[in-house]
């Protein structure tokens, strides 16, 4: 086999080696990124009484808290639509999107915000600068709470097995199980979404 040839076949093999460590790390860096959960804030065990959200008084309350411009909560928001079809109104049900005081309605009119009204049972409201996030103790869109009629949180966590990935997972199926038979293995399962108070975080969530 010629010197030349023999260089060639080298040369090939050398990046085809550094061009499968490239795609092992983008994999790695990609399931990291799909499965690495957001954090949680202090979660009450009860409703917040300063919340200025109504507390239904005669069957649960569910709140899920949202970034208007998160791409990942688009299966958060798929996932509460089957729940709310399997539930049969027995809950109220709102869904709070994250909403900067001096922001413009351009923030706030999204295609996410837009399917969130569009489930049937479903309140949508503008959380000015996170206020009512903070007191749930939500810190991660998606993140999802329900409480009894007494304000005695049932669940918290998110209804998604990782980031913007719809299917059956176990907070959809605590949430319809705690709803419709008042029982549940889970309390609370991990959040899968941007952030709500990390700066650094948020941006890197929303490109």
């Amino acid at each position: 086999m010629s010197a030349p040839r023999t260089k060639i076949i080298v040369l090939t093999a050398v990046l085809g080696l550094v061009w499968g460590g490239v795609i092992a790390a983008g994999l790695r860096t990609l399931v990291k990124y799909e499965t690495e959960p957001g954090q949680v804030g202090a979660v009450s065990k009860s409703w917040p009484v300063d919340s200025s959200i109504a507390l239904a008084k005669y069957y649960p309350t569910l709140v899920m808290v949202a970034h208007p411009q998160c791409p990942c909560t688009r299966a958060s928001m798929d996932e509460l639509a089957q729940v709310m079809a399997r539930i049969q109104g027995k809950v109220r049900a709102y869904v709070l999107f994250y909403t900067p005081g001096e922001s413009g309605a351009e923030w706030q009119n999204t295609d996410l915000r837009r399917s969130a009204a569009q489930i049937p049972g479903i309140t949508v409201l503008s959380d000015i600068d996170g206020a009512e996030a903070q007191r749930f103790g939500a810190e991660t869109s998606g993140h999802t709470f329900l409480f009894d009629q007494d304000g005695r949180l049932l669940f918290n966590g998110g209804i998604t097995a990782s980031r913007g990935h719809s299917g059956d997972n176990a907070g959809e199926s605590s949430l319809v199980s705690l709803i419709n038979n008042g029982a549940s293995g889970r309390a609370n399962t991990l959040v899968f979404g941007c952030s709500l108070t990390d700066r650094k975080k948020q941006n890197a969530c929303l490109k």
